[in-house]
């Protein structure tokens, strides 16, 4: 069957796969597949992560967390666009200015807004450093008045990862199951699941096979969720995805 990166799935994104993962093996009769077993282990460990995610949904603090990456998101999405403006100016040192600090971003990915939570904190801090500390980069950003831009982007980095801490912290103190975690026991349910789809397949000596259908039912359901992951890639630096996306 065809493979996809599961790590890169939001949480969100990653469990509808999932179902839809099993729903379409429910279509399609397991027991007479002889796959009833793995879809019952898979299908309680999908469970387990659902009650894990929207406990996580319920919490204040990630309520709280949403509130603050849409604010760093928007900080980055403003500086990037009025930046993105200004390589069109018909001044050369407004372009080559703009250009100047746009290069300073895009240094580090595309898609910043997309990241996940951690990633996307380290990346807005070294972006920050490096507008501290190179002269070239304060005189751009001094020439475009982006101070108080970059005091909005620096506050809701800071406030965003203090709460990410303490959430964190909370999440270890409740229960020591954490989302991560429990993906990972989740894929590998899923992959012993998926294997022994391949397998049988694979063991048929007289075609046609009676698992060809769900694996081409399932490829077309996994090229759709690769073809997201695909899309995310070429997502331009100031996109940002939905806030209710719980990224982990």
């Amino acid at each position: 069957m065809n493979a996809i990166d599961l790590p890169k799935l939001r949480n969100a994104e990653y469990l509808q796969y999932l179902k839809d993962f099993s729903g379409i093996i429910n279509l399609n009769n397991p027991a007479s597949l002889g796959i009833d077993n793995k879809l019952s282990a898979f299908t309680a460990k999908t469970d387990e992560l659902e009650v894990l995610y929207k406990k996580a949904l319920a919490s204040e603090k990630t309520q709280e967390l949403l509130i603050l990456d849409e604010r760093r998101d928007n900080a980055i999405n403003g500086i990037y666009y009025f930046l993105m403006s200004f390589t069109y100016h018909y001044e050369s040192d407004k372009k080559q200015n703009a250009q100047l600090l746009l290069n300073s971003i895009t240094l580090y990915g595309t898609g910043i807004a997309r990241l996940n939570y951690q990633a996307e904190t380290a990346t807005l801090n070294n972006i920050l450093r490096d507008w501290e500390n190179k002269p070239e980069l304060l005189n751009a950003i001094t020439t475009f008045n982006l101070s108080p831009w970059i005091d909005e982007l620096r506050d809701a980095n800071a406030q965003f990862n203090t709460k990410y801490l303490s959430r964190t912290q909370e999440y270890g103190d409740a229960n020591p199951e954490t989302i991560k975690s429990k993906r990972e026991e989740t894929n590998m349910a899923y992959y012993a699941l998926r294997d022994r789809i391949d397998a049988l397949h694979l063991l048929v000596e007289t075609p046609p096979s009676p698992y060809a259908t769900l694996i081409n039912q399932l490829n077309a359901l996994t090229d759709q969720y690769n073809v997201l992951l695909i899309n995310r890639q070429n997502i331009p630096a100031g996109e940002t995805d939905n806030p209710l996306s719980i990224r982990s």
